[in-house]
């Protein structure tokens, strides 16, 4: 279905055209996190909506829709307002931003929109679920992701010779676990900021189409369950002996507990097939895919050890044998990714051994709220006059909203002389990314990576 960017936005906002002071000019709004689970975001996903607002500009077609529809649901319709922005054939805002893939301490200003024409001063705040929606998942789910880096890389400094496999330790298993196939390619393409392993397709063609990303994340070949279980119970050593015998080489993954992941582990694996494995060119990756990792994943550590042999790195923690490791997929969570790397910390296993793969926690058990975000008008013209706009609900100060133009300098935000919007204060942080209808200092996914790297 075509996007109607007239009806992408709330109801209420139809009628917002005739509740603002008489003679508004201009409106100027910020997006920002209010604080939540994190300290700090990783500002991403902005980009995308700028260059999906272009490809999506109202037609006359949508303007008929959108009439039809507001006078049926009970709402005014700003026809003079649509009417002459089509006409004008642009969209007049101008938006700054901070650099995709920064990373900034909550309660900063990270996007800030202002019309650039005063007959289109409604059009700032129309424009708000659009603008929020596009900033506050793709950043959700990309700090989210850095956070989990953070985590493991801390147990790879502290149990791992060197940090060489530290972008492939997070996959995103989380296609399946969302609520449609555009949000998989934006939140997965968020993760891949982070990390280069993802099962979501998706995600790639997002940070293709509106990053110039290339072929940005990669995965492996892997079984799942239904080509596990159609050999029988009795054909499990015979479906495992295919799987190796099918992909000779390379690194290659088995989930195994869909019978008895101990025996599949200690017999199977370790016993029956334990040449198969030792003498293939390549890497065996196990998959546990139930019960509580905790207690699971430290038993297969030792029966893998057992089996396959372990040397101790230079930092005194064990590594399993090249030829065989673990990635752990089910219930994979920050706090999960924390407890079984502490667990197996102090068994003296290094974290080197594991990979964890992440689905719906990764994409979907999320919300606006996680980082309550937020975008809110902080200045208006009127008649010429800048006033500063704000809110301060005497029952929830969390809420507070900044006041006047704000802008991000130095690292912290601060309110400026209104009138630099429009000419951009020299000394900001912030950068025009749109204006008038054109992309400006567009960033290419390499370098939005490398910012989010030097800052984890």
């Amino acid at each position: 279905m075509k996007t109607n960017i007239i009806l992408n936005t709330d109801s209420y906002k139809l009628s917002h055209y005739k509740q603002y002071p008489p003679g508004t000019e201009y409106v100027f709004s910020y997006i920002e996190s209010r604080g939540g689970a994190f300290d700090d975001t990783l500002f991403f996903g902005l980009q995308k909506a700028l260059i999906e607002l272009n490809e999506n500009f109202p037609d006359w077609d949508d303007f008929e829709e959108a009439k039809f529809i507001a006078e049926q649901h009970g709402e005014p319709f700003n026809e003079q307002g649509w009417k002459d922005l089509i006409e004008l054939g642009y969209f007049p805002i101008k938006v700054r931003a901070i650099p995709e893939g920064s990373v900034t301490a909550t309660k900063n200003v990270l996007v800030g929109i202002v019309n650039t024409l005063p007959e289109f001063y409604w059009l700032t705040s129309y424009l708000e679920p659009y603008f929020l929606r596009a900033v506050w998942y793709p950043t959700t789910v990309a700090t989210l992701s850095f956070e989990c880096k953070k985590i493991i890389k801390r147990f790879m400094e502290a149990t791992c010779d060197n940090l060489e496999g530290l972008p492939f330790k997070l996959h995103d298993f989380g296609a399946r676990g969302v609520s449609s196939e555009e949000s998989a390619g934006i939140g997965g393409a968020a993760h891949l900021v982070n990390f280069m392993g993802t099962d979501t397709l998706s995600a790639i063609r997002v940070a293709r189409k509106f990053y110039d990303a290339g072929v940005c994340g990669y995965s492996i070949p892997a079984t799942e369950h239904s080509t596990i279980t159609a050999w029988g119970r009795e054909g499990e050593a015979a479906a495992y002996r295919n799987i190796l015998k099918q992909f000779p080489t390379g690194l290659v993954a088995c989930v195994s507990d869909s019978y008895d992941i101990f025996n599949a582990v200690e017999n199977i694996w370790g016993d029956e097939l334990r040449m198969a494995v030792t003498e293939r060119d390549g890497t065996l990756v196990i998959r546990p895919d139930s019960g509580d990792p905790i207690e699971v994943i430290p038993v297969l550590l030792e029966s893998l050890g057992r089996k396959f042999g372990y040397s101790t790195n230079a930092k005194g923690y064990k590594v399993l044998n090249s030829k065989v490791r673990l990635i752990q997929g089910d219930g994979v969570n920050l706090e999960s990714i924390g407890k079984i790397l502490e667990v197996m910390a102090a068994a003296r296993w290094s974290a080197e051994n594991i990979a964890f793969g992440m689905g719906g926690g990764l994409l979907q058990q999320l919300d606006r709220d996680t980082l309550k975000f937020a975008m809110k008008t902080s200045a208006v013209r009127i008649n010429g006059e800048w006033v500063e706009v704000y809110k301060d609900p005497i029952t929830d100060s969390g809420k507070r909203s900044k006041r006047g133009v704000q802008d991000f300098v130095n690292g912290q935000t601060v309110a400026i002389d209104p009138e630099l919007i429009f000419s951009d204060n020299p000394n900001s942080d912030m950068q025009t990314v749109y204006e008038n209808g054109k992309l400006m200092n567009a960033q290419s996914f390499t370098e939005i990576r490398d910012r989010a790297d030097a800052a984890a």
